[in-house]
């Protein structure tokens, strides 16, 4: 029957009866874990992006199933987080219940893609049996000094009321709503990233991940070579230090900069300076990182009436503070050298503060300040005339003999920060004591479990510390009363550690077997949106390499390969939302053309990785590419009683060819996730095989039935319904998936002829077809014998005959 919507529903049912996806732990040796980044289920449906993403990768993994991988496929939901918790306070549905209803209506809709998952191993981050673990990997890093609780300045979003990591603040604004960011100063928890951050660089070069990828990562990371020079506060027992990567230019220093907020402003700062700097202060704090740090935004700063001694000159030069340096980057504290930075120059200019050139150009060339190139070093006491790269070291050598500074490489990467004041999250497991101070709960007590019912309106505090049910306690140390910690974690500490989850999901004992994880990890193939370099990819990157240190892990990275998906736009070419009525539902596609002519359309219209515009111009050309390939099935019934050849002629080969030059191309290009080509390869095939059908009145059936057979098997991976239906048809028994994946015959792309074309003064009069070893002078001499070509020479005289082998004949005539 045609390929319609009641075919998926068929196909679905058998393969849930007959369990053909389970995952065979028995056949351990040829596994590949194939992983996509799960989902959140804040919205009620499936949108395109989520088939793009899970239907393509499913027809990546469908091939390797069938050339003999042990395929595990799982999937999940990332269910705690704003978006739930925001529609609860807009609608009063509570987060747990719209949570887990829109996972059971997404879990319906994954199954009617019709992919491999095996929900076998499904996980639900909001569910204890999850965030009990999600618990326990706090607990391991907070035992091993890799969890640590600070006041610091944070990143505050005024609109969802919670503190946000750097990476969740888009140019100044929140990535959830896009409300400006402000800076507030609590106390929260940290992961300590940074403890990590040289091998999270190394290891970079060890993974299959995209260029771009890693160099974002690299750039977030941001490591620098330099030196750490300590400065002493005149007349006062304060020192502070500055990092730079050029100690060349330290003679040039005329003046100091802190950060507004740096603690020791308020110990320095003179009585007649304090209330100037107290107004600057107070304005800073208005600001955002992203508006302080602008480039065009004029500099602007105070004096504090302090000075500081120059670690080698002894000179003492002013102390000012200004908003273009923040206390969250290096030590907060900038040594300013106006005659060679342009930022220092421009602030010197405007204050009237010294400028002291201490680097010339080599050749004298550049006169100009501010002269910010490596050259010869002046006005720098015993170093003048030595190259200032010679002379950084000889600098930071005096420096370390006088203990005033050292070589030291500095990261712009900063800890991840994983307190949120929000509800719909899991709870950290700590509690507070008057007598014993801050314990952790015993890992035998976990999970802490979230209560239901809570009052969780924003009002700027953490909607736990209103719930006097949750909050109260006793200690796990001396009995006595205690209050929990009323912060949830950040979302991504669940996603962080989730691929190691999925394969001991059941597992109520442990958060995993580490002797089971570390045959079947790590992941093989991970797929995902590029949005997530600097946040989870990271994560992920660090709680695997924390895990292997304490020993549970004995691999590295948790993703071998990576590939991004691309974004598919509304068809006004911006990003698909609700507001701007560009969105485009699956369903109403899946429901007129089926499943499978959905997602082999998304393969074939668009290059996986750069996406595009939406557009359905050519999906009604994607159901005629089945109805056709039903045709040739049905044909080869029809064929199979009649009397055929069995020898093996020109128009064979031919179509020989072809079928194997598909399968080469095909193959290749799914598992470089380009699927349109693929496709392609396939489209070629159909094309050859009607041509076939068509032209040989007595075909070779077996050779016919075999491309046949070939074709089916190369479509399935992107139709699997109707791949198996066509099987079904072909009378071979279940299942496609069950077969071996075709393997292309060399030889039978090497042809014994080739089609070369012939110009007679450079213009195309014609096409030939000779031996394909033919050299030269028989590629020339059938050129000149073939009568279309003897008609255009006819009267005129060759002068000359130009071979390119293998391509064309080109005659020169006059």
């Amino acid at each position: 029957m045609p390929y319609s919507a009641d075919i998926d529903r068929k196909w679905q049912k058998k393969w849930a009866d007959t369990d053909i996806y389970r995952f065979n732990p028995q056949n351990i040796d040829k596994k590949l874990y194939c992983l996509e980044m799960f989902s959140y289920p804040s919205g009620s449906n499936l949108h395109v992006g989520h088939w793009y993403n899970y239907g393509l990768t499913d027809s990546w993994a469908r091939m390797k199933r069938m050339q003999g991988y042990e395929v595990f496929h799982p999937m999940g939901f990332d269910a705690f987080g704003l978006p739930a918790e925001n529609y609860a306070i807009k609608t009063g549905i509570h987060p747990q219940d719209s949570t887990l209803k829109n996972i059971e209506t997404m879990e319906g809709q994954l199954k009617e893609m019709g992919a491999t998952f095996d929900w076998n191993y499904e996980v639900k981050t909001c569910m204890p049996d999850y965030y009990k673990w999600t618990q326990w990997l706090f607990l391991q890093l907070y035992k091993s000094g890799l969890a640590y609780r600070k006041n610091a300045p944070v990143n505050w979003c005024p609109k969802c009321n919670t503190v946000l990591a750097n990476e969740q603040v888009i140019d100044g604004a929140c990535e959830r709503c896009d409300t400006e960011v402000t800076k507030r100063d609590l106390t929260q928890w940290f992961f300590k990233i940074t403890a990590y951050a040289q091998e999270l660089l190394d290891k970079l070069d060890t993974i299959d991940w995209p260029e771009k990828t890693k160099k974002i990562q690299t750039n977030w990371i941001g490591r620098s070579e330099g030196a750490e020079i300590c400065f002493k506060v005149a007349g006062q027992d304060i020192d502070f230090k500055v990092f730079t990567t050029r100690a060349d230019t330290l003679y040039g220093v005329t003046y100091v900069v802190l950060a507004p907020e740096n603690p020791i402003v308020d110990k320095i700062t003179a009585a007649d300076n304090r209330e100037a700097v107290e107004n600057y202060i107070r304005e800073t704090k208005k600001q955002t990182e992203i508006e302080r740090l602008s480039t065009v935004k004029e500099k602007t700063g105070v004096f504090t009436g302090a000075y500081a001694v120059h670690p080698i000159t002894g000179e003492q030069v002013p102390v000012w503070i200004a908003d273009y340096v923040l206390a969250s980057y290096g030590t907060g504290c900038v040594m300013a050298v106006p005659s060679h930075d342009e930022r220092d120059y421009d602030f010197a200019k405007k204050y009237n503060l010294p400028i002291r050139r201490v680097i010339k150009s080599a050749d004298g060339s550049n006169d100009e300040l501010p002269y910010c190139e490596y050259g010869v070093l002046v006005n720098s006491a015993e170093f003048d005339g030595m190259p200032s790269g010679e002379g950084k070291l000889a600098i930071v050598k005096k420096l370390e003999a006088d203990n005033k500074g050292s070589l030291k490489i500095n990261y712009r990467l900063r800890d991840w920060l994983v307190s949120r004041q929000r509800y719909w999250g899991s709870p950290i497991p700590v509690v507070y004591c008057e007598h014993c101070g801050e314990v952790a709960v015993p890992e035998e007590n976990l999970p802490v479990l979230l209560p239901y019912d809570v009052e969780f309106a924003p009002d700027g505090e953490s909607p736990l510390k209103k719930s006097e049910e949750f909050m109260s306690t006793t200690c796990p140390k001396c009995g006595g009363p205690a209050k929990r910690d009323p912060d949830t974690l950040d979302t991504f500490v669940c996603s962080s550690f989730y691929y190691l989850r999925y394969a001991d999901n059941k597992n109520s004992e442990k958060a995993f077997d580490t002797e089971w994880i570390n045959k079947l990890l790590p992941v093989d193939k991970y797929v995902g949106g590029a949005e997530h370099a600097a946040m989870h990819l990271l994560y992920a990157r660090f709680i695997t390499k924390a895990l292997r240190d304490l020993g549970h892990l004995n691999f590295d990275e948790p993703f071998l390969s990576l590939v991004h998906q691309g974004t598919i736009l509304g068809p006004d070419g911006n990003r698909m939302s609700k507001s701007k009525g560009n969105t485009i539902s699956p369903d109403d596609y899946v429901r007129k053309y089926g499943s499978d002519i959905f997602r082999m359309y998304l393969g074939f219209g668009f290059n996986y990785v750069d996406g595009g515009p939406w557009s359905d111009d050519g999906i009604k050309a994607i159901s005629r590419f089945t109805s056709r390939i039903e045709r040739l099935v049905e044909s080869l019934a029809e064929q199979k009683s009649n009397q055929a050849r069995t020898d093996i002629d020109k128009d064979d080969k031919e179509l020989n060819f072809v079928r194997h030059n598909a399968i080469k191309g095909a193959t290749q290009d799914t598992d470089r996730f380009q699927f349109n080509t693929a496709i392609s390869r396939c489209m070629e095939l159909v094309n050859a095989l009607y041509k076939y059908d068509a032209e040989v009145k007595t075909k070779n059936i077996r050779l016919f039935e075999e491309t046949i057979a070939d074709l089916i098997k190369l479509v399935a991976p992107f139709a699997p319904h109707f791949a198996e239906e066509m099987w079904e048809q072909l009378g071979y028994g279940y299942s496609v998936f069950n077969q071996k994946w075709p393997v292309f015959d060399e030889k039978a792309l090497v042809k014994d002829t080739i089609e070369v074309a012939v110009q007679i003064n450079g213009t195309v009069r014609g096409k030939i077809e000779i031996p394909a070893n033919a050299d030269n002078s028989e590629a020339e001499a059938a050129a000149l014998a073939d009568e279309k070509i003897k008609q255009f020479l006819e009267g005129r005289e060759v002068k000359k005959v130009i071979v390119v082998k293998g391509r064309l004949v080109n005659i020169v005539a006059k």
